[in-house]
């Protein structure tokens, strides 16, 4: 018996959340964990549980489409300058970590008090799983 596109699909967001999943159990100090497509639309997302958001539902939208928008843009450029490893964004208030993969752009927000080595070792982490 074939599946359905419908049930191809839910496995396709499973298989994901399993990702989003390890990623989380990186470490204690990874607060989110998402995957956005090329519009910014969340296909799944994973808080730690017990923290509070700092973003209303209306501003992560707006922050995933100018992410999801940034990055397809600039995909243009990955010709001249090659490959997009990651992309890092430090604010007073965490510290977000971006992957651009096939399936989509994976969101991650880490503690402010996670050293700049530290935030490597994740990345290095984060790669053996997306």
């Amino acid at each position: 018996m074939q599946k359905t596109p419908s049930q191809k699909w839910a496995e396709q967001i499973t298989q994901y959340r399993k990702k989003c999943q390890g990623v989380l159990e990186i470490s204690k100090s990874i607060r989110y964990v998402g995957l956005v497509n090329e519009y910014g639309r969340t296909l799944t997302g994973i808080f730690r549980p017990g923290l509070a958001t700092l973003l209303s539902n209306e501003s992560t939208r707006n922050e995933f489409f100018l992410v999801s928008t940034m990055l397809t843009m600039r995909n243009k450029a990955s010709t001249a300058l090659g490959n997009m490893d990651s992309v890092i964004l430090k604010h007073d208030k965490v510290t977000v970590i971006i992957f651009q993969r096939k399936e989509g752009i994976y969101y991650i927000s880490v503690n402010k008090s996670v050293t700049p080595d530290d935030v490597n070792k994740i990345i290095t982490k984060i790669k053996k799983i997306i």
